[in-house]
């Protein structure tokens, strides 16, 4: 677990999101707007998983179950299984992103290297003067989100995020 990292608010989401998108300067060198990046971090905030598996995830991913979605994944650091239901408003995002960008069933979402992400993130933190946030800090805003938006739930969080126990979820958003 990364403790250098703390949870973005949503008001600090926004503003990340936002100057990913419309690019910056930043030390000389110019980033250009990249919603590939912003839609990475988009998910990871709003579904809760790491960037690795995010980097995974193909549109077939995305399963139909009658008039909703889950998302069906193999989790890269656990090797444990998810299968969850995930906000109409997220698939037709992802939806859109793939067809915006001619993407199929089967190809990845996302040709991008975590590191690549990193690497855009630090720029786009540092140019807007924010310290403590990596990617982690959207899976933990999105567990600091469904903890506060739920009557303080902390098995909730747990189950969601696959921790062991209620103890490691308290440690991960900071109670």
């Amino acid at each position: 677990m990364n403790k250098k990292t703390r949870a973005v608010d949503e008001e600090t989401y926004k503003r990340i999101i936002s100057v990913i998108r419309q690019g910056f300067l930043y030390e000389g060198t110019h980033f250009k707007p990249n919603e590939r990046i912003a839609t990475v971090l988009v998910l990871e905030y709003n579904l809760g998983l790491r960037v690795g598996d995010i980097l995974q995830l193909r549109m077939s991913s995305f399963v139909r179950d009658g008039n909703r979605y889950h998302l069906d994944i193999y989790e890269q650091k656990t090797g444990k299984y998810r299968n969850f239901t995930i906000p109409m408003e997220v698939y037709h995002f992802v939806r859109e992103y793939a067809y915006k960008n001619g993407i199929g069933q089967k190809a990845r979402l996302f040709q991008i290297t975590e590191r690549a992400v990193l690497k855009h993130l630090k720029a786009a933190v540092d140019f807007l003067g924010l310290e403590g946030i990596g990617t982690h800090s959207f899976r933990k805003g999105f567990a600091t989100n469904i903890y506060v938006n739920n009557q303080y739930n902390i098995e909730l969080v747990r189950v969601l995020l696959q921790h062991s126990s209620v103890v490691v979820s308290q440690r991960y958003i900071g109670i």
